[in-house]
């Protein structure tokens, strides 16, 4: 099927609801209350409890048990024994910890090893009678689905072919234009793969078989491939490994095909210890890897993508997704997390707007995609002054790149962090941030101190709202910055505020000029 002739995947949602009831039945609302979710999945059982602003929920609560309830399922047709012990220890815990944080019941939803095994149906009824959860068991193309809806709600614009991998199971969606579109399940999983005779060559022909079986459902025509599930982000992080890359957050770090090909061949020439100890990667997860790493390899082959990128959001956060109308989709993420950051944590909630209109004088016209970044390091800029002044700057730069904000790549987070960290800082000779600069270019690194350096002085003003102050005009062509002030701007226009004045112009290679 071509891809302008793909029809998207029937809407199935309406008579399933897992929440009980909507979340969001106010379009206009931008705070999210507690909801707790569990995924159940064949290899490991987590509950997330979401908080945060609406459109970009923050993880109150995290926690993962590696129960195994899948591991000898393709062998015996039955879950794991002692997977099943750990699975209901574990969601024991978790309905005891979701009545103690008072959120509600927990929304839970099990996949491939809960709806494969011939016990399955009795483990079900088991869980629901011993910790009064009720679990949802969905189906591969289901679970397909609202893996997709969960790196469209981290990643908007995404567009390609959605790949999540789980312990018995592995599923692809496409996605294009905030939908999703053609899906397909497989038995790609790790634990099935250990299952097959014959070795290494039994098993790269399965894989090869089964992935032209998924090529002819979903097509080939995708340049990205967006990858979801904990044997996937193990192999990003040894990515990072041999790579020596800086910064450790998983969500959209990306990788080419050919260098991705080269850390295969590295994790199979590598001790897995010495690597799982390097990394932080539990056991389970690294005995999962080699086996992962071979799905991964005919992934590539099969599909050829011009980039694979990792997305930290999955079917959690598609339940998330399924809930939100269409009205709050359309909303930015990251200038929706920095908005609720900024209420919840700044000094004077609501200035970063002002703050924004500002110094926009400087910037001009911006392409939405910049436009973005300087909205949400405005609304930020104030939101570590609880930290001692000493660290304020590096307070920042750490907030902004190891947040769990979405919808921002790797290089837009080094450039927002380096815009925050000259809020409290003009110079950042001698940081140990400096090995993050190497993602930008010099005309990046100059933009982000630029706009560091305008809030910088732009927050002299904040007794109510710059404009009160004065105004801003710069000529590029001309090389002057002018300061125009008010009676109530002269006022304020103290020796601290001419410095940070001055200190931008310098940024901008212009003349300073302040008149009334």
């Amino acid at each position: 099927m071509s891809k302008d002739k793909a029809a998207p995947a029937l809407d199935d949602s309406d008579d399933w609801d897992p929440f009980g009831q909507p979340l969001f039945d106010d379009p206009s609302v931008r705070a999210l209350s507690r909801v707790g979710v569990v995924d159940i999945g064949s290899n490991s059982i987590r509950m997330v409890v979401f908080d945060g602003a609406a459109r970009s929920p923050a993880y109150f609560f995290n926690e993962k048990v590696m129960a195994g309830l899948g591991q000898g399922l393709a062998e015996t047709g039955q879950l794991n024994p002692e997977g099943r012990e750990r699975g209901l220890i574990a969601l024991k815990r978790f309905a005891a910890l979701a009545e103690g944080m008072e959120i509600g019941p927990l929304t839970c939803v099990a996949t491939a090893a809960m709806r494969d095994a011939e016990d399955g149906p009795e483990f079900h009824r088991k869980i629901e009678k011993e910790t009064g959860l009720k679990v949802h068991i969905v189906d591969g193309l289901e679970e397909a689905r609202l893996s997709a809806q969960g790196v469209l709600l981290g990643w908007p614009e995404a567009e390609g072919l959605v790949c999540d991998i789980g312990g018995n199971s592995m599923e692809l969606a496409e996605i294009r234009g905030g939908k999703v579109w053609r899906r397909a399940t497989s038995q790609l999983g790790p634990f099935r793969l250990q299952q097959i005779a014959g070795g290494k060559k039994a098993i790269t022909a399965h894989i090869q078989a089964t992935m032209q079986e998924l090529a002819e459902k979903v097509g080939t025509e995708h340049e990205r491939i967006y990858l979801v599930g904990g044997s996937w982000r193990a192999i990003a992080r040894l990515d990072m490994e041999r790579r020596d890359y800086p910064l450790l957050v998983m969500h959209e770090y990306r990788m080419k095909p050919d260098e991705l090909g080269e850390t295969i061949d590295w994790i199979g020439k590598s001790d897995l210890e010495k690597l799982r100890a390097n990394t932080g990667t539990s056991a389970a997860r690294m005995e999962l890897v080699p086996l992962a790493s071979q799905v991964l390899r005919e992934l590539i082959a099969t599909f050829q993508p011009k980039e694979i990128d990792v997305s930290a959001y999955g079917i959690r956060e598609g339940l998330l997704y399924e809930q939100m109308p269409e009205r709050l989709r359309r909303r930015d993420p990251l200038v929706e997390a920095a908005r609720h950051t900024e209420r919840v944590m700044s000094r004077m909630p609501g200035f970063g707007k002002k703050l924004h209109a500002f110094i926009e004088p400087i910037f001009g016209p911006l392409p939405p995609e910049k436009f973005r970044l300087v909205r949400a390091a405005c609304l930020l800029h104030d939101t570590t002054w609880r930290t001692h002044p000493d660290y304020r700057a590096e307070a920042c730069f750490e907030n902004v790149t190891r947040a769990n904000y979405s919808a921002m790549s790797h290089p837009e987070r080094i450039w927002l962090g380096v815009a925050l960290l000259h809020r409290y800082k003009n110079s950042r000779n001698g940081s140990r941030l400096e090995p993050f600069l190497p993602l930008l270019t010099e005309e990046q690194i100059q933009e982000a101190e630029v706009l560091g350096k305008a809030m910088r002085f732009g927050a002299m003003f904040a007794t109510h709202s710059p404009a009160d102050a004065g105004e801003l005009k710069y000529s590029a062509k001309k090389g002057v910055l002018e300061l125009k002030l008010t009676k109530r701007g002269k006022a304020l226009m103290g020796e601290v505020a001419e410095s940070r004045f001055r200190s931008l112009a310098g940024a901008l290679k212009a003349d300073p000029i302040i008149t009334d």
